[in-house]
């Protein structure tokens, strides 16, 4: 089993920055890809960022990418989402995932950008974004 526990959102305006903390604990893998999944209100579950725990290449929806940053650190067993530049449409709980054993060879950013499906969600954490 693993636990996963985010943490650093809130109420920020447009044009600020949030940094998501994710922190691990549990038994881990080497085969681990861990990810950020955001859902609003009346919308369908959206990936955000994915990062493979050991090659530590990083998949983005293309709505973020150029805004947001995901990286982990080893000695923390944690990931973090990076957001700058926020937008209202940011507005979401974002959830923490990790998928066990996926983590075997280069799925490719078709893989990462697409799937939802991971073993282990945290809570998850709002993160609000006013105009």
């Amino acid at each position: 089993q693993v636990q996963l526990v985010e943490s650093g959102g809130g109420l920020v305006q447009a044009g600020d920055s949030l940094r998501l903390s994710c922190a691990a604990s549990g038994r881990t893998f080497s085969t681990c890809a861990m990810a950020w999944i955001r859902q609003a209100p009346g919308k369908e579950r959206e990936f955000v960022a994915a990062i493979r725990w050991i090659i530590g290449s990083t998949y983005y929806a293309d709505s973020v990418k150029g805004r947001f940053t995901i990286s982990r650190d080893y000695a923390g067993n944690t990931v973090y989402l990076q957001m700058n530049s926020l937008k209202p449409e940011d507005t979401a709980v974002y959830y923490c995932a990790a998928d066990q054993g996926v983590d075997t060879y280069d799925r490719g950013t078709n893989y990462y950008t697409k799937n939802l499906d991971y073993d282990y969600w945290g809570q998850g954490i709002q993160v609000t974004v006013s105009s």
